[in-house]
This record gives C-alpha cells, structure tokens and sequence, in this order.
C-alpha cells in the first residue's frame, strides 16, 4: 500500500518520466579503481536501483585526467571508460531506475597525487588546507575544459546513462569555484559580476545539450545560498536558476552551503530536517523546471511533506539510501519501522580522503554479503549473547539469521547499553531510533530476549553449559581514583543516566567527545550572563578538544559550546584535587579552580574483565566484542558484532 502519494507519484524531468521522486544525491564511495567502475560500483548502484529509488545521481565523475578528486572516485575523460559505464547504466536500468554521472572538474580542490601540477582555480585563491595559491585557469584551458564537458557527457549518452549533473555548488571544483565571489576575482569576461561567474556553468550546459541532444537530461547542482559572508545568497541564486533553465537545464539540484564553512554543506547529526527545503521553495516559484532539495531527509514522511507542501519537486535522499538500500521499497509500503535509520554521524565519509572505501556506523554489512544474504551455517549452534548493547543486539541477529539458536541476556531492564546514554546529548536524538530498529529485528527475528536477567555462574554450568557465548557486556566508565575526594563529582555516563545532578559550576575533566558532549547539554541553551546561568568548563590535555573526531558534527558542537560560553582548556593537566580545589598547570603555571561545585570524569572507559574471566572458569567458548572486547564507536561496536557472528 502506497502511503506516500506525494513522494512516490512519477516526475517528467525534461524529456524523461522518472518513476518517483525519491533521487539518490552523489556520495563518494571510493570503490571506483584509477577511476574505472568495479564490480563492486555496480552492486552499489545496482542494491540502490533494486531498493527502489527513482532516479540516482553517482558519485564525482571526473571529465580530464589530469586533476584527481579522490582515489576512489569515477572519470569518463576517453572512450575507455564506456564500458564499465555500459554495465552500470545496464545494472541500474534493470529496476526501471534511470542514472547520471555528476560531471565534475575539482580544480584547486583535486587530490595532491604526486605529480600533479599545479592546481588550477578562477584566481589566485584557494583553501586553507591548500600547500601554495592555485594558479588562475586561462581562458585557452577554459575552452578546453567546456569541450571535456561536453566529450564526457556524450560518452555517458554512448553508454546508456539518462544524462548528467553538472556540478556547480559550494564553492567546490571549477564550475563552483567560478560561481562564487569567495574565489572568482578574475575581471574579464569570466568574472565581475554575476553573469560573469555564471557565464563559465551556462557554457558548459550548452556544450553539453548541443552534443547530447533535447531528450538527454541536464540537471544543475546549485547552493541556493552559500550561508558566508560574501558569497553567494538566495537571490543571487533565484536569478542564477532562471539564467540555467533559459540555457537548457531540464533540472535543478539546490543544496546550500560551502566546503569552506564547515558543517553547511554537508548537514551534520540534529540539522533539521530538509535544512535546504526553503531555498527550493523560493527558486520553485521563478522557473517552470524540476526543482530538488536535499540535507538529513532521512525519514519517509519528511519527504512527502516537503513535496505536499510545495517545498520541492523532487527529494535527494542520500545517506538514508546509504545507510538502507531499501529505504524507497520500504517507505512505498508503509514499513517505515523497518528503514534501518541513519543517524547523520558522517563516518560514511571518514577516511574517504585517504583512500578508504565507504563505510556506514549502522550497517556493517556492504555490500553482496550483507544481513539478508547471509549463507546459513553448516553446523547449527547454540549461542548465548551477554548484553544487549548495540554489539550484542547486531550479534544476536546476525547468529539467528545464520540459523542459530540464539538467546541474549541483559542484565537490565532494556536493550541498547551505552547506545541509551549516547543518545541523550545534544544531536544523538537518532540513537534512540537505532536502539527501536535492532529491537524490534530481534524480535521479527525470533531471538529470545531475557531483560532484568544476569549471567551468573551456575547458569552457565548449568542451562547453558553447551552454548557457545558472545560477551558484549560493555565497558564502564574511568575513574581517577585520587580526585574523588572532591566535595561532589560523578562521571559523564552518571549525568547522562539522571542518576546524577551537577550545581552550577561545573568542571569536566576530558575534552574528548564525551566530555565536550556532556558540556554541550548541561550548559543552556541561551547563555546570557543570568546569575543562575551554569558555567561550564571543560579541562583536556592534549592540543585541542576531541582530537580524534573530524567533519561538520565536531565543527557545529565546538560553535555550540562557543556561543554558550564554556570554557575549553587545552594543554592543562589537572595535578590535585581537594575537597572544594582543583588544581592544574598549563604552560608552566599552576592554576586553581576554587569555586567549581561539581566534577565530572570524562576520561574514557575501560573493559570490565570480570565477565570473560568467569567465562573462562566455567570453561566456555567465548568470544569478546564491541567494547568488552576493545572500546572504541557504535561503528566499531557494531560491526564487531556483525563480523564475529558471519564467522560462527
């Protein structure tokens, strides 16, 4: 049954009928090899295609050879690459999917492979991770590149592919660097005024249609407004989509943004949901194209709101299609419960700079073995899991989905574990969406469940004295023995649980994420220098806070705690503690904190040996995972656990 009218009615985007209006947006994959499709490319798209999106825009295809994106990614520069393209195409084709490549140049953004000449750019102007300026791109290259364009796009057409988007957004690569006033200084032709930015993207638009043809799709990427100080807004924009439609864009794709703000581009963990949707709606009412909008879409319903609502045409859903490849045969049935959700973490992308291929935190199994592939057990077994954190949850499932006989026993009331506490700060509401979804698996799955219930020695001489165990009992939280004697203090997790509460002044020790996570909820959310305002500060170590995290969620977390004024001390090593004292030094100098009420521990955690030791009295077999086994994510909890039960 079809709840979705809006979402899943067909859409006409130039001369083609698209089924629905569920499109997959371009996220990098690094599965292409010295930019050739792989295998394991086509079976990327294909599980999209068969999940039942509409449409599905690829990852950064590069039109020449000379400047790499990334690794991993795709090129269609010479005649070569047509037939791996011909199998993808054929591939999504099959599920009555239609496919585009995003054609891309990256420009003062490519990857610094050794030799690869200097980078180009619309002026002397990079970013700031940039080893030296880019040199300006004459306009001889400029013509050139126009024609690459347009040579590329027909070896799409050759090989079956739908069309292409052209990518012109977020101050990224040529086209969007042009665009920009962040970058384009140039005062010739190319530059100037808008229509000078503009006139470089609306060559390349032409030069595609006149190759391709008028039945051939030509969808632009746009930020509808690039949300930084001198750069590009809505009605630059609004007047930058009509200039597209009038020169042969069947299609815009407005997204907002740039690569050079950090978390606008690529909405991070607690954005809002369609956080573009009203820069769509705006550029919607000035042409008489398709319009999409995109960023943490990542429910159904969202969806078909934003298209009932007259929002959009058309919505990008990416990381959700990412995280479930059955996200559209899902929603169009109405088992929204069943969308294994994405909890916009972005370590999909961690690593994608260095070589490393795509990844997801809540589904470990990519991509032709996966959870529904998975090959049943030669010998069936019987499996006691211990804990039912996130490890032990993915564990249990993937051992009955093996054909095992699987009990899991949690010693408290609910499932979830650290996952519970997770959720709670600030932006880690999702969690609890995650802890609903593997819950109910289990139960579809028919694993037995026993809360309240600890795994005490006699049950395992006795009632499972023939099972073999998975322990995922978890870690617990460190603890500095010597500065207990504070006059109130509890760990980050005992603040988290409400078995805790702090005063007013309040000092955490740790700025990793937990630490910062927890500063981040307990300060207000306005802070005004009210007298019952908290003050919060956050004491750390090492250089900088949460060293070990990257990306658009640790840059909006660090603006939050900005604006609320807590206080981040870096480089400070807490010496003494006393009853109502806090002492540190920091560049040589003690400090003292003599007015803190509450201490927090946010210092890490450590694996709890008391269960692998019975196990090991008891004679078990047994296997360790998640953090019972080594701390680290949810991605690594749950995969551990994924990975340890395929084995068995």
């Amino acid at each position: 049954m079809n709840t979705y009218h809006h979402l899943f009615s067909p859409i006409k985007v130039g001369h083609t009928t698209i089924k629905n209006r569920v499109f997959m947006p371009p996220i990098s994959t690094n599965l292409a090899d010295k930019g050739y499709i792989t295998d394991e490319l086509i079976q990327h798209y294909e599980a999209r295609a068969k999940g039942g999106v509409g449409l599905i825009v690829t990852e950064v295809t590069t039109v020449e050879p000379t400047y790499i994106y990334l690794p991993g990614d795709m090129s269609i520069h010479d005649d070569s690459f047509i037939p791996g393209w011909k199998k993808l195409t054929d591939a999504v084709h099959q599920y009555g999917a239609k496919i585009l490549p995003q054609l891309f140049h990256p420009a003062y953004m490519a990857f610094p492979i050794p030799g690869t000449p200097r980078l180009i750019a619309p002026s002397n102007v990079g970013p700031s991770y940039a080893k030296e300026a880019p040199r300006p791109v004459t306009i001889e290259e400029l013509k050139v590149i126009i024609r690459q364009f347009g040579e590329a796009a027909l070896r799409v057409k050759q090989a079956g592919g739908d069309g292409v988007e052209i990518h012109a957004a977020h101050a990224h690569g040529l086209l969007g660097g042009f665009l920009t006033p962040l970058y384009n200084k140039r005062c010739d032709e190319y530059g100037g005024d808008i229509n000078g930015r503009l006139k470089l993207t609306l060559e390349v638009v032409e030069e595609v249609r006149s190759v391709c043809g008028p039945d051939f799709i030509i969808d632009v990427r746009i930020s509808g407004d690039e949300y930084s100080d001198g750069g590009l807004n809505l009605d630059d924009m609004i007047y930058v989509s009509k200039q597209l439609e009038t020169h042969g864009a069947d299609m815009l794709h407005v997204s907002g943004g740039t690569t050079i703000k950090r978390g606008s581009a690529i909405p991070a963990a607690g954005t809002k949901p369609g956080v573009h949707a009203h820069l769509s709606q705006e550029i919607k009412k000035h042409v008489n194209i398709p319009v999409a909008t995109v960023g943490r879409i990542t429910e159904p319903w969202i969806a078909d709101e934003l298209i009932a609502n007259g929002k959009a045409d058309i919505c990008m859903i990416g990381r959700a299609n990412l995280c479930d490849p059955d996200f559209a045969n899902k929603a169009k049935c109405g088992k929204d419960d069943d969308i294994r959700p994405c909890i916009g973490c972005l370590r999909c992308l961690n690593g994608i700079m260095f070589g490393k291929r795509v990844a997801c935190t809540v589904n470990p199994s990519f991509e032709l073995e996966n959870e529904d592939t998975l090959k049943p057990a030669e010998v069936k077994k019987k499996i006691l899991v211990i804990g039912g954190g996130p490890a032990g949850m993915e564990a249990a499932f993937v051992a009955k989905r093996k054909g095992h006989h699987v009990i899991l026993c949690e010693q408290s009331d609910a499932l979830g574990g650290l996952m519970k506490l997770a959720a709670v700060p600030i932006a880690k509401q999702d969690l609890s969406r995650v802890i609903k979804y593997m819950a109910r698996r289990l139960m579809q799955a028919g694993v037995e469940v026993r809360l309240n219930c600890k795994v005490e020695k006699a049950m395992l001489q006795g009632e499972f004295a023939d099972y073999e165990v998975i322990a995922s009992n978890g870690a617990v939280p460190s603890i500095i023995k010597a500065f207990t004697g504070f006059k109130q203090w509890a760990t980050a997790d005992d603040i988290l649980a409400g078995n805790a509460f702090p005063g007013k002044n309040i000092v955490i020790l740790g700025g990793g994420s937990v630490g910062c996570e927890t500063a981040d909820y307990l300060a207000l959310l306005v802070y005004d220098r009210y007298p019952r305002d908290r003050v919060i500060t956050v004491l750390e170590m090492t250089k900088d806070i949460m060293v070990a995290e990257s990306g658009p969620g640790r840059s909006l977390l660090v603006q939050r705690m900005l604006k609320k004024h807590v206080n981040l001390i870096c480089e400070a090593t807490v010496e003494k503690v006393e009853k109502d004292k806090i002492y540190y030094t920091k560049n040589g100098r003690t400090e003292c904190i003599d007015d803190a009420d509450t201490l927090i521990f946010a210092v890490g955690y450590h694996s709890d040996p008391t269960l692998k030791l019975l196990l090991e009295e008891c004679g078990m077999t047994y296997h360790m995972i998640g953090d019972a086994n080594h701390t680290g994510t949810i991605k690594d909890a749950i995969h551990d656990g994924y990975e340890t039960a395929r084995s068995i």
